[in-house]
């Protein structure tokens, strides 16, 4: 997979020459690193975080394709050149990064000390949870020519996407392009290739054997029961954590539950 530049990511808490923990944040579908900011700073003054802007996303490059062992390898080299130059780092990822953390840790275990994946599982996403299919279709209809501000596309957006986080959210990767407005992430690539975002690799064979927290939100629809055997056939040693009150985003919706629960499982 080649990228059209190299991986954005952002260091935090790079002060501390000799921390407990150094975490790597993936964010999820339409995110950057940049939404974990607040976790991250909940874990200083003892760990360092590095937040990634995973491709296609954010500040990162471009690819042509979507796989999920490809994105893992690409975030293998940018932390082998930087941030796990030292040894192993503890890897914490979110929905789509999620997935991507778990291929990594199963690709790379030599690159993953503790790993934490947040309301996602190792299987295909089947289409009835979540709602990315219809965000991601509504985000292609919004006609950019003829915005000329984001109250203008909250207006634009407000009858197929009504949550105003939600749409708060995903209207953060709109961005101004000369005298009007462009996607940051590669929307179209992003909305072509949604079978294989919402889809996960064959991953038998391997296995990643240190301590993984499985973190969903209790009112999230992406992580069922009978995705716990997938589960622990890949990752033995795990530890389920339901984060009451949370939905998909758990680590926005419930911050200081996200934040204490990281400092119980990595910093020890």
């Amino acid at each position: 997979m080649a990228l059209s530049h190299p991986l954005h990511s952002t260091l935090v808490g790079g002060s501390n020459p000799a921390p407990a923990a150094r975490v790597v944040f993936l964010h999820g579908l339409f995110g950057r690193g940049r939404n974990f900011s607040r976790i991250a700073a909940g874990l200083e003054p003892e760990a360092q975080s590095l937040l990634i802007d995973l491709p296609n996303h954010g500040e990162s490059g471009w690819t042509e394709g979507f796989d999920y062992a490809e994105m893992a390898d690409l975030v293998a080299d940018h932390l082998r050149n930087g941030f796990a130059s030292a040894g192993p780092v503890d890897v914490v990822g979110h929905s789509m990064g999620g997935k991507v953390a778990m291929v990594l840790a199963l690709r790379h275990p030599d690159l993953v000390r503790r790993l934490v994946v947040v309301d996602i599982s190792p299987v295909a996403s089947a289409s009835g949870r979540g709602e990315f299919p219809h965000l991601l279709s509504a985000l292609r209809t919004l006609d950019l020519a003829a915005i000329e501000s984001r109250t203008d596309a909250h207006a634009a957006l407000r009858e197929a996407i009504p949550n105003d986080t939600v749409r708060g959210f995903l209207l953060q990767n709109l961005q101004r392009a000369g005298d009007g407005f462009a996607w940051q992430p590669n929307l179209r690539l992003l909305h072509d290739e949604l079978e294989a975002v919402m889809g996960f690799p064959d991953m038998t064979g391997r296995l990643f054997e240190g301590p993984v927290l499985w973190m969903r939100g209790e009112r999230s629809d992406y992580v069922a029961d009978d995705d716990a055997p997938a589960m622990r056939a890949l990752f033995p040693k795990t530890t389920r954590l339901t984060v009451l009150g949370a939905g998909h985003w758990v680590h926005s919706e419930k911050p200081d539950e996200v934040i204490a629960a990281l400092r119980s499982f990595l910093l020890v």
